[in-house]
């Protein structure tokens, strides 16, 4: 599956269009996690362990898109956009969107 954040895949003609797909992931702080991103506040730096369930997540909301984008016989996404949201009373939650366009291209 080809995915991109542009309208159009250079080489690749657009044939049909089959619609908006969309994926969604929301991860949850933990307390270790939490413990490490709060020493590496103190310290400087950058918090790996976020950053690999931030990683994760957007692999996962990236995932269900491909997926729905198939299901629709599609063999690309164009116009593919990514969006963080801090979710939670005590913003605890990270949720990733992801929605673009699927599309059939030569």
């Amino acid at each position: 599956m080809l995915m991109s954040t542009t309208p159009t895949l250079e080489g690749h003609p657009i044939r049909r269009y089959h619609g908006v797909v969309t994926g969604e992931a929301i991860i949850g702080a933990n307390m270790f996690r939490d413990w490490m991103a709060s020493i590496t506040n103190v310290l400087g730096g950058r918090s790996g362990a976020y950053e690999n369930a931030l990683a994760g997540a957007r692999k996962d909301a990236l995932g269900d898109m491909e997926e729905q984008a198939e299901k629709l016989g599609a063999n690309a996404i164009v116009g593919i956009d990514v969006d963080y949201e801090v979710l939670g009373a005590d913003n605890g939650m990270l949720m990733v969107c992801v929605s673009g366009t699927a599309v059939s291209v030569d």
